[in-house]
Parts: C-alpha cells; sequence; structure tokens
C-alpha cells in the first residue's frame, strides 16, 4: 500500500535526506515498522504526491536548497523509559514511569508487586482491610524475594479505625518500609506524618535526608494542598512530645513536602470523586509549580496520572498533559497475578465502560463516602444503597419495620442480625475493642458496624469466588476497564489466562510511545492513513523487540 499525501497536508519542506544511494522505503507498512523502532529517529521524505521513508542516513536540515530526498517531517526516537519524568524514576529506583495502585484487601497482591519490580516498574501492596500480621507477612516475603528492587505498600486513611492506621505506621516503621502509597485521605493524620518524618536527619551537606516517602493519591485540590505543604506545625509539635522526633528534627520537617510525588486519582475504580481527567492534571500540576514557588522546596514536585488509563491512548495523554508517571488500578485486578478469584477476573473480562457504578464505602459508611464498584452480574451496589438508606430513615436495629429486617435476615445476611451483631464483635475483640464500647454506648453505630459487615464481607466473597455469593460481590472497578476490554477484543489478551501485569503495562507504555510518535508526525502538518495510528497489543516477544530496537 503507497504512503500517499492526502488534502490537507500541510507539512513544509525542513531539509535535505540522503542514504548512500540506497532508496528510501515506501508505503504503509513500511513506515509502521519504522515508527514502531521506538529507539530509532525516523525521517519521512517527500516523493512526488507520496511520502517514504527513511533510517539512518545523513540528514541536513534548515537548508531551502539541498540534495537528496526532501525531508517533510522528522520523528525523534520515543523510548516508554523516556515517558513522563526521569527524576520520579531516579527517586524510585525504576526504568519506567509506571505503577500499580495498592488495591485494597490484598488484591493488589505479593505476586504483582514483585513481578512489576523484576520489570523495572513500581507497584504498592494492598494493606487496606487487612490485618496486621497478614500485612507482615507480606512484608516478610516481598523483603526476602526483592532485596533492594522497587516496592511500596499502602496507607490508607481509616477515620473509624484510628489505632489501626497508627499500628500499621508502627509495623511499616519499625520493617523499614521506605515508600508508602497515601490513599483516601481527607486530612493530614498524626500517624501519617510520624511515617514521613522518622528518620529524618541531614547530610553531610547539610540537606535534609528523609528515608521514608509518601505518594500521596488524591482527586481535590484542598488535599493536595496539604500532602504538597509541610507538615502542620500542630502534628509536629506532638510527635515532640510524644518523643517520636526531636526539635530539631521537628524542625528539619517544616522545610519538606509531606509529599513529593502527588498520583492525581480522576474517575478510578474504589474510592473516587469521578474527577474528569482531562480537568483534573492541568490543575494539579499549577498547584505543584504553586507550592514549589512558595516553599522553595529544592527539589521539584511531580504529579502522577490515575483513574481511566488502560489503553496506550490514554497512557500517551496523560504523559502529553504532563504526568510524571502513571498509575493502573482496575486493570491489573483482572490480571493472573492479582490477588482475587476466577470468578472475579472472568467478570471483569466482561465488563464495559458504562457496567460501573457508586455504591457506599465499607470504611466511610457513616460519611456517605462511596466507591466505584462494577454492577455488571452483581447486585452489590443495589443493596449496599438499600443499607446505607436504612441507616438514615433508622436510629436502630430495633427500629427497622418487620419487612425490612426480614428483607435483610433473607437476603442480605443470610442470617439473624443479631447472629451478625455476635460475628461484628467476635472481629472487634481482635481488631479494635474501642469499637464495641462504642456501638454498646450508641445503637445507631452499632447499626453501622452490622451494615460494614455486609460491605466487608462482599468483598471477601468476590477475593476467595465464594460462589454461592457471587450476586452480592463487591469489586471496584472503573469505566477503565471496560475501555480495556473493548481495546483488546480479539486478541490474545481477550483472554484472563493472558492477562499479566507486565505484559499490560509494557502494552501500554510501548503503544503510549508510538502514538506519541504518531502524534509527532500530526504536528509536523501530516496527514496520516487511520491504520497507521491502530496500535493492538502486543505478545510479549514483540514488546521486547520494541524495547530493545
Amino acid at each position: 500500500m503507497q504512503l500517499r499525501r492526502t488534502k490537507g497536508d500541510s507539512a513544509s519542506l525542513i531539509g535535505w535526506w540522503s542514504n548512500n544511494g540506497q532508496p528510501p522505503a515506501t508505503g504503509v507498512p513500511q513506515l509502521r515498522a519504522a515508527l514502531w523502532r521506538l529507539s530509532q529517529p525516523c525521517w519521512l521524505l517527500r516523493e512526488g504526491e507520496s511520502y517514504a521513508v527513511g533510517a539512518g542516513g545523513i540528514a541536513t536540515i534548515g537548508e531551502a536548497h539541498g540534495t537528496g530526498h526532501p525531508i517533510a517531517a522528522y520523528v525523534p526516537p520515543c523510548r516508554p523509559q523516556s515517558l513522563g519524568d526521569p527524576g520520579f524514576c531516579a527517586t524510585h529506583g525504576l526504568k519506567y514511569p509506571y505503577t500499580c495502585g495498592a488495591m485494597a484487601n490484598g488484591i493488589g497482591s505479593a505476586e504483582i508487586v514483585e513481578a512489576m519490580a523484576r520489570a523495572g516498574m513500581l507497584a504498592f501492596f494492598g494493606s487496606a482491610g487487612l490485618s496486621l500480621p497478614r500485612v507482615e507477612a507480606a512484608i516478610d516475603r516481598i523483603q526476602k524475594n526483592l532485596g533492594d528492587l522497587p516496592f511500596g505498600f499502602n496507607l490508607i486513611h481509616s477515620p473509624n479505625e484510628p489505632r489501626l492506621e497508627a499500628g500499621v505506621v508502627d509495623l511499616y516503621c519499625q520493617r523499614g518500609i521506605r515508600l508508602v502509597d497515601a490513599s483516601a485521605y481527607l486530612n493530614l493524620t498524626l500517624p501519617l506524618i510520624r511515617y514521613r518524618v522518622h528518620g529524618i536527619h541531614t547530610n553531610r551537606e547539610g540537606a535534609v535526608v528523609t528515608p521514608n516517602y509518601v505518594i500521596a493519591k488524591v482527586s481535590r485540590v484542598e488535599v493536595a494542598r496539604r500532602f504538597f505543604g509541610p507538615p502542620p506545625e500542630k502534628l509536629l509539635a506532638a510527635l515532640v512530645q510524644q518523643g517520636e522526633i526531636s526539635h530539631e528534627q521537628a524542625r528539619m520537617a517544616a522545610a519538606i513536602p509531606v509529599a513529593y510525588d502527588l498520583t492525581a486519582e480522576a474517575d478510578s475504580g474504589g474510592h473516587t470523586d469521578n474527577q474528569p481527567f482531562i480537568v483534573l492534571i492541568p490543575t494539579m500540576l499549577a498547584l505543584a509549580e504553586e507550592m514549589r514557588a512558595k516553599h522553595g522546596y529544592p527539589l521539584p514536585l511531580r504529579v502522577g496520572a490515575a483513574g481511566g488509563i488502560s489503553t496506550p491512548t490514554s497512557a500517551a495523554a496523560a504523559f502529553a498533559m504532563g504526568a510524571s508517571y502513571i498509575m493502573t488500578g482496575s486493570v491489573n485486578q483482572a490480571c493472573v497475578e492479582a490477588g482475587t478469584s476466577q470468578l472475579v477476573r472472568e467478570m471483569l473480562c466482561q465488563a464495559r465502560q458504562a457496567d460501573v457504578t457508586m455504591a457506599p464505602a465499607a470504611d466511610m459508611f457513616e460519611m456517605g463516602v462511596k466507591v466505584q464498584v462494577l454492577k455488571r452480574g452483581t447486585m452489590f451496589a443495589m443493596r449496599a444503597a438499600k443499607l446505607y438508606e436504612f441507616y438514615r430513615a433508622h436510629h436502630s436495629l430495633e427500629e427497622l419495620p418487620p419487612t425490612a429486617r426480614s428483607l435483610l435476615e433473607k437476603d442480605y445476611f443470610r442470617a439473624p442480625l443479631d447472629d451478625i451483631w455476635g460475628q461484628t464483635k467476635r472481629f472487634f475483640e481482635e481488631r479494635d475493642p474501642s469499637q464495641i464500647e462504642k456501638a454498646e454506648r450508641d445503637p445507631h453505630y452499632r447499626m453501622a458496624l452490622v451494615f460494614r459487615w455486609y460491605l466487608g464481607r462482599s468483598s471477601a466473597w468476590a477475593n476467595a469466588g465464594e460462589a454461592s455469593r457471587k450476586i452480592d460481590y463487591q469489586v471496584w472497578c472503573g469505566p477503565a476497564m471496560g475501555a480495556f476490554n473493548e481495546w483488546v477484543q480479539g486478541t490474545f489478551l481477550e483472554q484472563p489466562a493472558s492477562r499479566t501485569v507486565v505484559t499490560v503495562a509494557k502494552n501500554l507504555l510501548v503503544g503510549a510511545a508510538i502514538l506519541t510518535r504518531v502524534q509527532n508526525l500530526r504536528v509536523q502538518g501530516v496527514r496520516l492513513p487511520g491504520e497507521i495510528g491502530n496500535v493492538r497489543p502486543m505478545e510479549p516477544e514483540q514488546l521486547d523487540a520494541c524495547l530493545s530496537g
């Protein structure tokens, strides 16, 4: 197929190209192959009413008259390693500016963390919702298997269980966990700041050194401003009073941001404000510049992008907007390494973009906070909304009308509510006994804990693949899952067994690099056939060829 110039082309000649008498290649397949060689420059040459492709050779730029083939456009190399901010990769020891988010309840598994680290990328273990012994077991495994390779753990805001959040921070500090993904924070907390400033000191040159790093995941400007600012004075003072840090360490901490890196979370699965991606990223980038100028930080503040990233196009768009790195979530949950069940993977592989909805969150139920979940194949969202409706309308379990109580006991809980309260009490006797004391004083809070039993168990049933409870599965999912499924339709990645986190990640990165090169031609006035920009999923061998060629 000849690569013809099309009506509307406005590419002007920029120079001349020659290759020792060897003719340039012609045709769409030749241009496609040249653009896919990511580490090699590509010259688009004008040949009458058509284009030709030059690779290598000698080019003279800027001369109106010359010898050889006239150059219409130039495409520089664009390797996936070059996307994003090289400072982000250098700070965290990465080859690629790509991260996997911390999917709670261990869905962001040790297997995901280890696979990504070995591929030169970063993943966070999904410790939210897990007991401290399970988190410590994950630390044991990951530290043993990865050594100095990059990895992180989640630190989630727990407004209803502050002791748990503090216990997780204790564990991370004791075990030398140096990087956390701080998620679901509405405000900064004492445990979060204690983690950030733990071990703070100055080096020989007098620069402040912080062993512990925080990557914040936020979707609101007011929350981002807090993370980009120094630790609040009152929290530093409290840590000094508790003997956690010295006055000198508090002085050092006042000169650093809580987070140098911040992930702007758009329309994602799980906790989300459903922010528009195209609006959120520029806002956060502007805030980063504002806060660095205000506080005079020696290093730049960086913004990554998350939420809705599941195709090469969305990844390329994030990097084009200035994201230092990208973070994926929903698509990883459908991969073989995810800590969930085969039933859930199959459900996710069938999802389309409209197959998601919002539902009450288990950890912030009383506050009315919602999470984005899969609605196809499950009644969880509808049932969770009904529980919140009952909670708002009544002040205790005893106030529930007989018909409502019967519905809950027969269809939702499949047990008497008194039995569910007994199970809930036993759970909190180990996790946080103060929750029981509060519930026994406050019937409305006792109702909330019982209803949260269903919200919490629904995720556990999904992860375990409890077939009898499939209708109640809570599966965190954003529209990115549907976009991914539509992109991979008819390819090897359509099958759940073929989806590995590294293969998915490399496809997104390689595809983003290719599309960036295609866009480079477009902005030079070249109108291309549609198939040039049609990047389809590649097998691992093809990916490696693109990455090395």
